[in-house]
């Protein structure tokens, strides 16, 4: 049994205090180092103690009543040799752990402070169990002495062999028909399929339970209570089988453990073949869910070692570890006060290095996954309640949950200051801490890099207003030919433009000579000024097709050279629509002239760049050299649409962004600013634009006080969202 220390001097032994009479004394199993153990049951508050050899010893002749004769006959009657001060610090244990009969006002008095202290206040309360709150609902023991005959071929092996055997046939089949499996998915993202959804994983997780819980009554273990829980307010179903700490058998243990998930996976393995046999309908979608949810509810929760479901309690029965995470994380802790300060403490307990070794990494990896549930549990917090409430939560979470332990750590730590003294550890240590403070506070950080786009200083794409083919007669401009402004570079055809055009002449002729006919119709003139007004529009449709009709004569906009990669540009090839043709891009007047750029800042940065700034552009060419240019201008106003595709998110871009349906325009997902950049000195021209990263400005800041600025300017955002 633990043996708490106190502060608190025990006096002398006359006569001990009884035992309660409805404590229960079972044998467990012997301990990794091969020592026999006991199991000590409080039913009462339901609770179980390890107990050693000495403590069960000690604890047998408790009936002698005085101390000297109890010690005395266990080293007279056992080869072990006990001391007074063992038996006094075993009745410690006994009286903290409430294990003892109260027969004085002494005992009444501490059971009421034990209980004053353990009272807790509401808002204590419910800052402690509103994430976890149990309701027992159900006490299942006459049930299960009931229909218990009816599981009893559940448990011969012929049975598992049979769901092996299912579940790889089942596999087998779902592999040969796996898009059709996955594609299955898209039918129940409404609300009837996540109420579907809903109801499989109610069906498995009932019976996960009631697999506990018949095999916890066949090893002989009483089941009180099976009921509801409220994890982060999503409901869950729990079992109470805590009595399978009385089950000295490791392997009986070790089932009672895994008998829910094994329900789920035998379930899962029923209902995948019987997806790939049953026909399309109702049933076969049924099939698709239970397979589905008790997969990947199964082996991604409940096999997790590192909370305490029942893949935590597997691992504690097969590592014979009672209480897995408590002694890890002592180890964790031991170690890490002793690498960083060299303390020499012994370590929590005794124990071979190859388990130490992984204790000690449980501790660390255990650790680290719980950061990330408690932060993801302290988001959903949040976004679980209005504004206000939502950051109270996430704020209470956060500190109780991951803040409270670090500081706890901590002052554990300082409280041990005096024991500190200049050795390798701790050199090693105020090194360290040194390194991370010249990283996180010393303003060595300079400059913003931010997604940019350069591209000639004067250059205009040519594409292809409408689908069509090159004329017949047409020689298209080759790549490096050097063209005058309003000179032709290609002529395209549109069969549809043409017979729009043709159609709407008719249609203007027909309209005019109505018009002209209306004084001698008299029909026509029942019509009145419609007839003109008709015969307007006919001739402004005429207009404008005429003028598509005359865009699909491609001209130089200005002097320059022609650029294409486009080697199909032959007479009598048919383009696309928006088929990009050539670039025409013009020499500049000197070389900072060559070369313009856009840069693509978001709003945490934009406040650190300013015009004049230096700014540094990297293309994602290799083969392509820096170009050194200054800030032209910082826009103020944040950018409505993307302009540049490269940069944006669904053509590969890291500015996160979303195609407009319709109008098919660039919309970023957050505040993004434009900075303007030129004078690039000593730069090439450049035949098209090419992306890179650009480097502005040279404000010197600490990575603490741009995390801090973050934050500030997130929760600023969210409180007044």
């Amino acid at each position: 049994m633990s043996t708490p220390s106190s502060a608190t001097p025990i006096p002398a032994l006359t006569r001990l205090p009884q035992l309660r009479q409805e404590l229960t004394l079972t044998r467990g199993i012997p301990s990794p180092e091969g020592a026999p153990t006991w199991m000590l049951h409080d039913p009462a508050a339901n609770r179980f103690f390890q107990l050693g050899w000495p403590a069960f010893e000690l604890l047998s002749r408790w009936a002698l009543d005085e101390p000297e004769a109890i010690v005395a006959a266990v080293n007279r009657e056992t080869t072990l040799s006990v001391t007074l001060d063992e038996l006094e610090t075993l009745l410690r244990t006994l009286r903290q752990q409430n294990l003892l009969l109260a027969a004085s006002a002494d005992d009444t008095r501490r059971l009421q402070a034990s209980a004053a202290a353990g009272r807790l206040t509401g808002g204590m309360w419910l800052l402690k169990h509103y994430l976890m709150i149990r309701i027992p609902l159900w006490h299942p023991m006459p049930f299960l002495r009931r229909f218990a005959r009816y599981t009893e071929p559940v448990f011969r092996p012929v049975f598992w062999g049979v769901v092996v055997a299912i579940a790889v046939a089942g596999l087998f089949m779902v592999s040969r028909r796996w898009d059709e499996f996955v594609h299955t998915f898209h039918g129940y993202a409404d609300l009837r399929g996540l109420l579907s959804i809903a109801l499989a994983l109610a069906f498995a997780k009932i019976l996960h339970e009631f697999g506990h819980a018949f095999t916890a009554y066949r090893y002989g273990c009483r089941v009180p209570t099976m009921g509801l829980a409220f994890l982060v307010m999503l409901p869950v179903l729990y079992t109470d089988t805590t009595d399978a700490w009385k089950v000295p058998d490791r392997r009986k243990r070790l089932r009672i453990g895994a008998a829910g998930m094994l329900s789920e996976l035998a379930l899962a393995a029923l209902a995948t073949l019987a997806w790939n046999l049953l026909p399309d309908g109702p049933v076969r979608a049924g099939a698709f869910l239970l397979a589905t949810t008790t997969w990947i509810g199964t082996l991604a929760i409940n096999a997790s070692p590192f909370m305490r479901f029942d893949g935590y309690f597997l691992l504690s029965d097969w590592l014979d570890m009672p209480n897995l995470h408590d002694r890890a994380f002592a180890f964790g802790r031991w170690w890490m006060r002793e690498w960083l300060f060299g303390l020499g403490d012994a370590q929590p307990e005794p124990c071979a290095p190859r388990r130490r070794r992984f204790l000690i990494g449980f501790a660390f990896v255990t650790w680290l996954y719980r950061l990330t549930v408690f932060f993801s549990i302290a988001l959903v917090v949040y976004h679980a309640f209005f504004k206000a409430l939502g950051i109270g939560l996430f704020c209470i979470e956060f500190g109780w949950f991951i803040v409270r332990p670090v500081v706890r750590e901590g002052r554990a730590c300082w409280q041990r200051r005096a024991a500190l003294r200049w050795r390798r550890q701790t050199l090693r240590s105020a090194m360290l801490g040194g390194g991370l403070f010249c990283l996180l506070v010393l303003p060595w950080h300079g400059g913003v890099s931010a997604p940019a786009v350069f591209g000639p200083q004067q250059a205009q794409g040519l594409y292809a207003p409408v689908a069509g083919m090159l004329a017949d007669p047409s020689v298209p401009a080759h790549n490096g030919q050097a063209v005058h402004a309003g000179e032709v570079l290609a002529v395209l055809v549109s069969p549809e433009l043409d017979y729009k055009l043709k159609q709407a002449q008719t249609e203007a002729a027909l309209q005019g000579w109505e018009v002209e006919q209306q004084a001698f119709d008299e029909r026509l003139q029942q019509q009145g000024v419609a007839l003109q007004k008709q015969r307007d529009a006919a001739r402004q449709t005429v207009a404008g097709l005429s003028a598509q009709i005359a865009q699909l004569t491609l001209r130089a906009p200005f002097d320059g050279i022609v650029e294409t990669a486009d080697d199909g540009l032959v007479p009598g090839a048919w383009l696309p629509r928006g088929a990009r043709l050539f670039d025409v891009v013009g020499p500049g007047v000197t070389a900072s002239q060559r070369v313009k750029g856009d840069a693509f800042v978001d709003e945490d940065e934009v406040g650190r760049i300013a015009a004049g700034d230096a700014a540094v552009f990297v293309a994602a060419l290799p083969e392509m050299k820096a170009l050194k240019c200054r800030v032209e201008a910082v826009d103020r106003v944040n950018l409505a649409t993307l302009d540049e595709p490269y940069v944006a998110s669904p053509y590969g871009g890291p500015i996160p962004a979303e195609l407009q349906p319709g109008t098919q325009q660039l919309v970023p997902l957050r505040a993004t600013y434009r900075v303007r950049i030129g004078q690039c000195t000593g730069s090439p021209v450049l035949a098209r634009q090419i992306a890179g990263t650009a480097v502005l400005g040279g404000a010197h800041e600490s990575l603490a006080w741009r995390g801090l600025r973050a934050l500030l300017a997130t929760v600023e955002r969210e409180a007044g969202a």
